[in-house]
């Protein structure tokens, strides 16, 4: 798959952000492939199934050829109990999101936030599973998602190479946080291609500042705060700088970015193409540094677990 170096997160399109207009959002998608985003990133969780039917709608009458598709399976809301990684329920939700997508195959079907399942249970059944729906033609690669980065490397070290083709991670490899990188050997030499999400780290980088659902502690809420008003004061948005870095790694493959806004979407586009402002970079490091690469816990106790072959990355508790 040689993707586009920026990727469109559809979960905006379920209006898990805002209330969207759907006609906004087909405008938006249309946007997307005509500025050579070919990537497409979705869950059956994503406004609890109203992203895919979204974009399933934004995308009819496109050529298959011009974009590649991602989904997930296991998760399929906030609690606990909307979580089921079993064999049958994977297998079966697949079948759910090519009907509301309204294609034969999706390119990467993905197991969803791997952290909130047993790690015996994903690598023995939910994997197997979908390596079953592989070979039925209805995808073509398999991969985890998830925020520890723990976890990443746990499950791809039990299973044989070419068995997890990609990673999505989210929020580990930001202005805030590289952590992401520690894990790119162990990664790419098993051929695993990797997704990084939530550039802005979900909204901390922005002047507007993280929605009150965000789990970060306050420590990095005020650093990132201090950060975004740095660059505002010198006649920038820190959403410009923070895309700018993103698409900077080149062991990344993509970095996915979510808008239901064809103006902000157009926006991003044109500002990876500028050369980065390294002095201004600098100065906004050295304000973050206090809190660089520290995260927050996420799922089962276990799986936050850090081991010698996962990121170092600090977690702080709330």
């Amino acid at each position: 798959m040689n993707v586009s170096a920026l990727s469109f997160g559809a979960s905006s399109l379920g209006g898990i952000f805002r209330n969207v207009k759907e006609a906004d959002c087909v405008r938006t998608v249309r946007t997307a492939l005509d500025l050579g985003i070919n990537f497409m990133d979705v869950s059956p969780y994503y406004g609890l199934t109203t992203a895919e039917t979204i974009l399933g709608r934004c995308l009819k009458g496109i050529a298959r050829d011009r974009y590649y598709l991602a989904t997930k399976c296991g998760r399929y809301g906030a609690d606990a109990k909307d979580f089921d990684f079993s064999a049958r329920r994977v297998t079966s939700s697949v079948n759910e999101s090519l009907g509301r997508l309204g294609t034969d195959y999706v390119d990467i079907i993905q197991v969803h936030d791997v952290e909130f399942g047993d790690i015996e249970q994903i690598v023995d059944e939910t994997i197997p599973a979908l390596l079953r729906v592989k070979d039925c033609g209805k995808a073509r690669f398999v991969g985890i998602t998830g925020l520890p980065l723990c976890m990443f490397t746990q499950i791809v070290e039990r299973l044989p190479n070419d068995t997890v083709n990609t990673i999505l991670s989210y929020c580990h490899y930001a202005l805030n946080d590289t952590s992401l990188l520690e894990i790119v050997p162990t990664l790419q030499c098993r051929g695993v291609g990797i997704i990084n999400a939530s550039p802005l780290s979900m909204g901390l980088l922005s002047l507007r500042g993280a929605p009150g659902w965000h789990p970060a502690p306050a420590e990095i809420k005020q650093r990132c705060r201090l950060a975004a008003e740095h660059c505002q004061r010198h006649g920038t948005d820190i959403v410009k700088l923070a895309m700018q870095f993103a698409v900077s790694e080149p062991s990344i493959a993509t970095t996915l970015f979510g808008t239901a806004n064809p103006k902000n979407l157009s926006q991003n586009v044109a500002w990876i193409a500028e050369p980065i402002d390294g002095e201004l970079l600098t100065e906004v490091h050295e304000i973050l540094q206090p809190i660089r690469n520290l995260t927050w816990p996420q799922g089962r106790p276990e799986n936050n677990q850090q081991d010698n072959s996962a990121s170092k990355a600090s977690i702080l508790s709330i």
